[in-house]
């Protein structure tokens, strides 16, 4: 028996169907229609020979089949991209200062940035993680080239790469103190998640005492991880140990920026860009336009 190829086009708009949750959605991206996207899953279910969508007047789910063909497809469908992004994209090379915000540390960063080595290998990539509004200063300086950070409530610098959801956080065993202010775990002052975090709970009249303060995400993050108290992270960020926890003041989203590069003269911004922003559209985030 001939073992049949997987069509790219076919497993692009199955992923698409997935990170979408419909046809209608995936067909938007993808600029197609719904049928056509419908069409196309139909196809690639007939080669594989496996149901991989369980369709109902309401939703789209991903039957047991379905999971494993989407981890399989989202590989295959980087596999592909990287190699026609270094063989066919025009050639990209140059030395670049990159500040990371730590939000974006925790799940995100590392192979992002294997995965960006690898299809850019003539780009000297240093980076350098820390608090936003600090790596921002330190791109103000001249010691960063971009820095990949928050922008704040009403601010109109940056160019936006995506849009997160902000999000309370614990361990999956926590729970509020009966009669007692919410423990908080929190960056210092400064932090937007924490400035939004202490004024909505302010809104909302109830009571909390931060009781745990880092530099570090990562430290603020073990505090919740170990139930000693509360936080509020980016949903995209959030690390194994944690749940988000109903029932607490809405924080809004937050939007991530590339700042330093307002003019657009840094040749090597708008592949990182482009390169992130197809890394990370999946769910929980939405891609800036």
């Amino acid at each position: 028996m001939r073992i049949p190829d997987l069509d790219l086009d076919l497993l692009r708009c199955f992923v698409a169907v997935a990170e979408r949750g419909g046809f209608t959605a995936a067909g938007a991206a993808l600029g197609l229609t719904q049928s056509a996207v419908s069409l196309k899953v139909k196809r690639l279910e007939e080669v594989v020979q496996r149901r991989v969508l369980e369709r109902t007047s309401r939703s789209v789910v991903l039957t047991r089949d379905g999971e494993t063909l989407l981890a399989y497809a989202r590989r295959i469908l980087a596999l592909n991209d990287e190699a026609v992004r270094r063989m066919v994209a025009p050639p990209v090379a140059g030395r670049l200062r990159l500040g990371v915000a730590d939000h974006f540390v925790p799940r995100n960063l590392a192979p992002l940035l294997a995965r960006f080595a690898r299809t850019y290998p003539e780009v000297a990539l240093e980076v350098e993680v820390g608090r936003s509004h600090e790596l921002r200063a330190a791109q103000e300086r001249g010691a960063l080239d971009l820095v990949l950070g928050k922008r704040r409530d009403g601010e109109t610098e940056g160019r936006p790469i995506w849009t997160e959801a902000v999000v309370w956080v614990a361990a999956p065993d926590w729970a509020a103190p009966a009669g007692r202010p919410l423990p908080l775990a929190m960056l210092p002052p400064g932090c937007m998640f924490r400035d939004r975090a202490l004024a909505a709970l302010a809104r909302a009249g109830m009571g909390f005492e931060v009781v745990y303060v880092s530099a570090s995400l990562l430290g603020v993050a073990a505090a919740a991880q170990a139930g000693f108290a509360l936080s509020v992270l980016g949903r995209s960020g959030m690390p194994p140990g944690l749940v988000e926890v109903p029932g607490l003041p809405a924080l809004g989203t937050a939007e991530m920026c590339v700042f330093g590069d307002a003019a657009g003269q840094n040749p090597l911004a708008e592949p990182l860009m482009r390169f992130i922003r197809e890394s990370l559209d999946g769910p929980g985030l939405a891609a800036a336009a």
